[in-house]
């Protein structure tokens, strides 16, 4: 990794804040903004905030640790990944939610409450999705988010995505996946999304989730692949052709409300 040349002046470093100042050092030590912000967990784009909007204070402890770290010689992405880490707070709302955050592949949300007058961080919902390549794998990115759902009680929803000739019934109609406009979306290279058990309710929106431990046997009974267990319900229940190739598959899952 060669260490970058300084242009002339500097980009008026002396104005920077601290986050620009610490992201300057790493980008000097031959990393670049894209790589940075990989060892922050954030995308790239903020990275270059830092330097054009003032932004990533809450980001500095894990800057320094990472600048401190790439000092003492470390330089492999997953160990300065795991240093940063430690020192990110996640960001919470209002309400005591946690922000949501995207992830490369999916989103994962928290709510603080108090559990014998001690703060603790519960699971409220999750979403993954995976493509063609992932879902051939086995699309492991998307059970964590069955499993925590049927670990809280919670309820699953899907949207997938497969040639439009694949679907046996005509895109909007009560018998599968209800609504052109809310459930539906066509694309242009010949795919059509459909969601299925969609919490949205209201009428003619149909099945309100998943029970996610029901959800979770079928994904056990298809070895833990969960584009398999979704393709082997949507035979079953007369939605896709057979040998229907899925190229994207969403999985939502989140907790009933607790009035």
């Amino acid at each position: 990794m060669t260490p970058r040349r300084r242009r002339a002046g500097g980009g008026r470093r002396a104005q920077r804040n601290e986050a620009a100042r610490l992201t300057d050092q790493l980008l000097d030590a031959g990393f670049n903004k894209k790589q940075v912000g990989e060892i922050l967990g954030r995308n790239p784009s903020l990275v270059s905030q830092f330097f054009t909007k003032n932004k990533g204070a809450s980001l500095v402890p894990a800057l320094q640790a990472a600048v401190q770290a790439v000092q003492a010689g470390v330089r492999d992405a997953e160990s300065l990944q795991a240093i940063a880490a430690g020192h990110i707070q996640p960001r919470l709302a209002k309400t005591g939610t946690m922000a949501r955050v995207r992830g490369r592949g999916g989103i994962r949300a928290e709510k603080t409450v108090t559990e014998d007058g001690r703060r603790v961080k519960r699971w409220t919902s999750s979403m993954a999705r995976a493509g063609r390549q992932h879902i051939a794998s086995g699309a492991s990115r998307l059970r964590p988010v069955v499993e925590e759902a049927a670990a809280n009680g919670g309820k699953i929803a899907f949207t997938v995505r497969a040639r439009k000739g694949s679907f046996k019934h005509d895109s909007g109609r009560l018998a599968d996946s209800p609504g052109v406009r809310r459930n539906v979306v066509q694309r242009r290279d010949g795919t059509e999304e459909r969601a299925y058990a969609n919490n949205v309710g209201g009428p003619g929106s149909g099945m309100e989730g998943f029970d996610a431990v029901d959800f979770k046997a079928m994904v056990d009974a298809a070895g833990g692949d969960v584009a398999a267990a979704v393709q082997t319900w949507l035979v079953d229940n007369n939605r896709i052709e057979p040998d229907t190739v899925i190229v994207g598959l969403e999985i939502r899952a989140w907790t009933t409300r607790e009035d």
